[in-house]
């Protein structure tokens, strides 16, 4: 009558399936305490200041900062039902020449808020969470001139723990 049960099959087995880092992370609340630190440490930086504190600036710039990096991060939607898509993101940022040490400086400005903010500490966490930084950098920073234009309708990233998820499908 067919092969013995054997136990647990790692396809039922709720153990084997790993979090997201959104979950990992603590959800909304760590995302958006994390958006909060990297923001006061940006603030606080002589050379990331000016584009962090500019009149023109989203009075919600931290919530929605908070919300993209959650949503990329395997979280709710809240980013791209609000605000739009990658595009609208990489347009917003687009056309502002070499800003390759700014990028550095955001990356550890990311890397340092992550403490503030207490996510956890993992190293295997802390790893993804900096690769995501590093490459969403480099994503930025690859329209510099004002005559590249920016792909219409790209869609979010997705980062999970091996890294940028291509052909995920939407949560």
């Amino acid at each position: 009558m067919g092969t013995a049960w054997r136990g647990v099959s790692p396809v039922c087995d709720a153990r084997a399936v790993r979090p997201t880092l959104f979950e990992f992370a603590g959800g909304e609340p760590a995302f958006l305490a994390l958006a909060t630190a990297h923001h006061q440490r940006c603030l606080r930086d002589p050379e990331l200041n000016h584009p962090f504190s500019h009149p023109g600036q989203h009075p919600q710039h931290v919530e929605r900062l908070a919300a993209y990096w959650a949503e990329v991060m395997g979280g709710p939607p809240r980013y791209s039902q609000t605000c739009g898509d990658q595009s609208g993101l990489l347009h917003m940022h687009a056309g502002n020449g070499d800003m390759s040490d700014l990028g550095r400086r955001f990356v550890d400005c990311f890397v340092n808020a992550a403490d503030d903010a207490a996510l956890p500490a993992d190293p295997e966490f802390r790893a993804a969470l900096r690769a995501y930084m590093e490459w969403a950098v480099e994503e930025m920073l690859a329209y510099p001139s004002p005559d590249t234009p920016v792909p219409a309708g790209l869609a979010m990233p997705r980062w999970s723990w091996d890294g940028l998820q291509t052909g995920a499908p939407s949560p």
